[in-house]
Formats: structure tokens, sequence, C-alpha cells
């Protein structure tokens, strides 16, 4: 785990009472992926929650792997997350009490607006590639178990292809998270596998552009996952599962979900997908 994201976890714990390491007292801690955090919808849920209940919400960044070994040693009380097997894995395994469905993005293929593999328009991320693999052309991966990365190895395995080659290229601080990759992937002017959300946050300030979209196999589901309080008895369970209900709840944070973006980018960066959400959009 990056010393960093432990520097955080250690600071946020010692200076607010009521996180996973400390006595309750209307706090939780939450441990997130980062790409939510970076699209600033995760600041605004934890504020307006707060307002209306009082119960303060905080988190720590990190890449999905990352955000679940945090919560492996019961130092949070939730982790919000993106990678289904990772997620299923860490449930069964009595460290989470139950995946939760929140909302869902999508991820794009990205890369130079030249093309050099020649993969703008294809209707699936395999075709594509299958291209980027077979002209070469620089591919950019995070390498670093986030769910982001976990996405896109599945990719890969669903096209088939053994990744080997200089082509293919590890980003050395891909753990620090999407922002970082895409810019260095500018930087490169190579491809890249990316949430949507993030690439329309800096899309003014780089070169790549969108060349692969809309296939069922990018898309982004992202979870809840209480962490068991059987497990570690000082989480926070009671705010925890107030929080769960308002950020699931069709009139409260669903809502925000299904605004947010709106207004700045014209088109939502994030849709609501949890249970009730999905119960109130079949009856219509």
């Amino acid at each position: 785990m990056n010393k960093w994201i432990l520097v955080v976890l250690l600071c946020v714990c010692v200076l607010i009472p009521g996180s996973a390491m400390g006595e309750s007292s209307k706090f939780v801690l939450m441990a997130s992926t980062i790409g939510p955090i970076d699209s600033g919808i995760v600041s605004v849920l934890e504020d307006q929650f707060e307002k209306e209940t009082g119960i303060r919400v905080r988190h720590v960044g990190a890449g999905t792997g990352a955000a679940l070994q945090i919560a492996e040693k019961g130092n949070v009380d939730l982790v919000m997350v993106h990678a289904k097997s990772l997620e299923e894995k860490f449930v069964k395994d009595g460290f989470g009490a139950e995946r939760i469905p929140l909302m869902y993005n999508d991820f794009v293929i990205v890369g130079p607006a030249g093309d050099p593999a020649g993969i703008k328009g294809l209707k699936t991320a395999a075709e594509a590639l299958k291209a980027i693999s077979a002209k070469g052309a620089p591919f950019i991966s995070r390498g670093d178990k986030s769910g982001t990365h976990v996405a896109e190895m599945d990719l890969w395995k669903m096209a088939g292809i053994t990744l080997s080659g200089s082509w293919y290229r590890v980003y050395e601080k891909g753990a620090e998270g999407n922002v970082p990759t895409l810019r260095y992937t500018d930087q490169q002017q190579a491809y890249t596998v990316i949430d949507r959300a993030t690439f329309l946050s800096i899309k003014d300030q780089i070169k790549l552009a969108v060349l692969v979209e809309g296939d069922e196999a990018l898309l982004n589901y992202i979870s809840l996952i209480p962490v068991n309080q059987k497990k570690f008895p000082r989480v926070n369970a009671k705010d925890v599962k107030i929080f769960v209900a308002w950020l699931t709840s069709p009139e409260k944070g669903q809502k925000i979900i299904r605004d947010f973006g709106k207004d700045k980018y014209g088109a939502p960066l994030f849709f609501p997908n949890s249970d009730a959400w999905k119960k109130i959009q079949t009856s219509k």
C-alpha cells in the first residue's frame, strides 16, 4: 500500500473521532476509488449528507485494490469500489457485509487524434485492443490492481491478447489515479482505457480523443460495501447504514448522482444504479 495512503488514513483517524479506529461519534470513514473523488461527486455527496443528518463522512482515496486492503485491516467503515471480482472476494472472505449497487458510468478507449492504430469507430473494445496490439501502438496501463486496471485486464482477456512487447507500458505512478495516468498517456501520445468522468474532467487540458465507446463491456459499475462489523466490532455500522440508505434513496443520493455534471459538461458523469432507483424506473 502506498505510504501516502497510510499517512492520510492515520491523520484522519487521529484528528477526527468516530472512525473505525475509534468510538462512533456521528463519523464515517470511507475508502473510495479515486475516479469518483477526482470528479468531485464524493465530496458533494458527503457534504449534503452531513448537512441533512449531522453525520460527517470523510474519505481516503485509493485504487480499488488498495482501498480493499485498507478495509481488510478494519481501518475504515465503508468502501466505494468498482471491480466485481475483487468485491466478491472481499465479501466472501468475510471482510465486507454485502455489495450494494450505487451508480455507474463507462470506460472509453482514448488515444491520439491521429489514431495510428486505426481504432476510431470500432464497435467493441475487443476489436480496438486487437488492433492496438497488432500495430504495436503504445498503450499505457495503470498496472496497480485498481478497478480501472482490473477492468482493462478483463478487456484484454476478452480480446484474447497476451500482453508482451515494449508497446504495452505500465505507468510507474499509476497508483496515484486516473488523472495522472491520463496526463501521462497524453504526453506519450499513447492509448489507454479510462473512465469517461476522468476524461471529461480534463479534456480541455489534453489532446487525446475518445475513439471507442458504447460497448456494454465498457460499463463501469460502482458499489458500496460496508465493512463487516462481526469481524471488526468497532466499525461504525449504525451510521454506515444511515449513509448507505441515503446514498441509495431515489430522492436523496441517487437524485444527486443523476444530476451531477449536467451543468458543467452538458451530460451527467454518473448514472444512478441502486435497487430502489431501478425499481422505480421499472415501474414507470
